[in-house]
Order: C-alpha cells, then sequence, then structure tokens
C-alpha cells in the first residue's frame, strides 16, 4: 500500500508537526484499525495496538451515525477528556490521523497542526506514488 518513501516521509511529517508541537501520541492508520505510522513524546504509555483497533471502530461507528442523519460523512472527531483529548481526522478514504494531546495544548493548535500535516501528507502519496 504504501512505498518506503511514502512512509519516511509521513514518519517524518508527524514527527515536525505534531509531535514536536507538544501532541502526546500521533498514529496514521487504515480504516481496518492497522497502525501505518506511530509517534509519541516519550512521555506516555499507550497500546496503539489496541487504540488503532477501537479508534477505526470509533470511526466506523460515527460514519453510520452521519449517513442515518443525511450526512455523507463526519470527517473529524473530537473527544475532550478532564487531562487528555483526542482529535480524529479523515486524510484519505482509505486512512486516519489520530491525535492525543493534554490540556496544555489548544484545540485551535492541533487543528491548524493536524490541517497542515494531512495536507502533507496527501502530498506525499500523490507524488512518491
Amino acid at each position: 500500500m504504501f512505498n518506503q518513501s511514502q512512509l519516511d516521509g509521513i514518519d517524518h511529517i508527524i514527527q515536525a508537526n505534531l509531535i514536536e508541537s507538544g501532541l502526546d501520541n500521533v498514529i496514521f492508520l487504515d480504516m481496518a484499525g492497522n497502525a501505518i505510522a506511530k509517534h509519541d513524546n516519550g512521555k506516555t504509555q499507550l497500546d496503539s495496538i489496541a487504540f488503532a483497533a477501537l479508534a477505526a471502530g470509533n470511526f466506523a461507528a460515527v460514519d453510520a451515525m452521519a449517513k442515518l442523519v443525511g450526512e455523507t460523512e463526519f470527517s473529524l472527531l473530537f473527544h475532550k477528556g478532564e487531562k487528555s483529548s483526542i482529535h480524529f481526522s479523515k486524510v484519505t478514504d482509505d486512512t486516519l490521523l489520530i491525535a492525543m494531546f493534554n490540556k496544555d495544548i489548544s484545540l485551535g493548535l492541533v487543528r491548524l497542526k493536524v490541517a497542515e500535516t494531512i495536507d502533507g501528507i496527501k502530498k506525499i502519496l500523490t507524488e512518491n506514488a
């Protein structure tokens, strides 16, 4: 599905745009819940395999709800907790980007950095195909 050049580019852009901006964990995954790239800040413990599978299931459930209310999709999901929050974004028809961050990071910054990262990933996927 992805060549090594694409994977290297995706790793670089996630690290530079999201982890270095202060996010705790980032997982780029396919809709089946398979992690394609995963990064963390070294300060958290996360079972990324289980998390990716659950995230894909969550996104699929919300996608089904969107169709029930007449939407083609909800391309962005956000869950806010007391200490941590999770931002889900659809990258392509087949992939998601999950960003986890703590209360010290603003949602606005996350949304900006995620949008930049998604644009970068799409560019990598088209240029290095």
